[in-house]
């Protein structure tokens, strides 16, 4: 046991340290503002996806193609949490509709980029890369979708509009434009070679450290700022039940090993910093959202730890 969790603290610890490096730098003004924008913008347009399309480009598939029952233990637990998000938004504290979505959205929606890439990489290396970059690549659209008709449905009655706006948003994002781009290059089998490998490489590499650096920036941006009974109990569904449902049915349905720890250990990332995009889009759920945002991700070091340990990681 302490031989484990001394193996999981080298996982663990420098993930965290790099994010709490973020949020000591932005709260003592060493960093600014901008330098948060900045860097944010640089890691999710260039530096992810850059990783993502030369680990898919490089990446070995399984020869029996992708197992079924990764994707339905994963979004059974995901859609079972974004109800019951909504039903305690509504039963337990009263909230109208669409704030209820967005504390559903809000207790599924996972932190993919910014720490699930980190932990998973860190965790598994290349061999878990496969699966969690296919996760990511329809995570965010079919989470995105359900909030969007769920929300514009009880408003407007279904808009089209709206659901073409983000499908033009979907179809441009950077991370999904290096999904597609190496899903394109393992298809057509291409890999990258000589100085364009070099440089790639060194993109990629960058990912990671920039990535957790500007979690911990962006924290400081969205501190805990009341409304903490829905914000426990989102946090509650993401960190806890989420996994725990993903876990159970990754056990029952066929799937390799690793892949079946990648879904798990997904499934427990804390809520993703898009809830609050989305709260803030609507004019709904602000505070419950950034408050969950930050508590799931404080929490998350901890959980995380645990679910290490279930899962025998290290």
């Amino acid at each position: 046991m302490l031989v484990q969790l001394g193996a999981i603290a080298y996982i663990v610890a420098p993930v965290f340290g790099l994010i709490g490096l973020g949020y000591v730098a932005s709260l003592s003004g060493h960093l600014r503002e901008r330098a948060a924008e900045g860097l944010s913008e640089y890691v999710f347009g260039l530096a992810v996806p850059v990783l993502i399309f030369k680990t898919l480009a490089e990446a070995q598939l399984p020869a029996e193609g992708q197992p079924w029952g990764y994707w339905v233990a994963y979004f059974t637990g995901a859609f079972i949490v974004f109800a019951l998000g909504m039903l305690a938004a509504k039963r337990l504290f009263g909230r109208d509709h669409t704030e209820s979505v967005i504390h559903g959205f809000t207790s599924g929606q996972a932190n993919t980029v910014f720490v699930g890439v980190p932990l998973i990489l860190q965790a598994f290396g290349p061999e878990g890369a496969v699966p969690l970059f296919l996760l990511i690549a329809i995570h965010l659209p079919i989470m995105m979708v359900v909030a969007t008709v769920l929300t514009e449905g009880a408003s407007v009655g279904f808009s089209l509009k709206g659901l073409a706006k983000l499908g033009r948003m979907l179809a441009f994002n950077p991370i999904l434009l290096g999904i597609y781009a190496g899903a394109i290059a393992k298809i057509v089998g291409y890999a990258p070679a000589g100085l364009l490998k070099q440089t790639l490489d060194m993109l990629a590499a960058s990912a990671v450290p920039c990535a957790l650096v500007s979690l911990g920036l962006a924290l400081h941006r969205y501190p805990i700022r009341g409304d903490l009974g829905p914000a426990i109990v989102i946090t509650t569904l993401k960190l806890v039940v989420h996994p725990a449902i993903v876990y159970s049915l990754t056990r029952l349905l066929p799937m390799p090993p690793v892949w079946a720890d990648v879904a798990v250990v997904f499934a427990a990332m804390p809520s993703g910093v898009n809830a609050y995009l989305l709260a803030q889009r609507y004019k709904a759920g602000v505070t419950a959202s950034a408050s969950a945002v930050s508590l799931s991700t404080a929490l998350s070091l901890f959980t995380v730890t645990i679910w290490f340990l279930i899962l025998g990681v290290g």
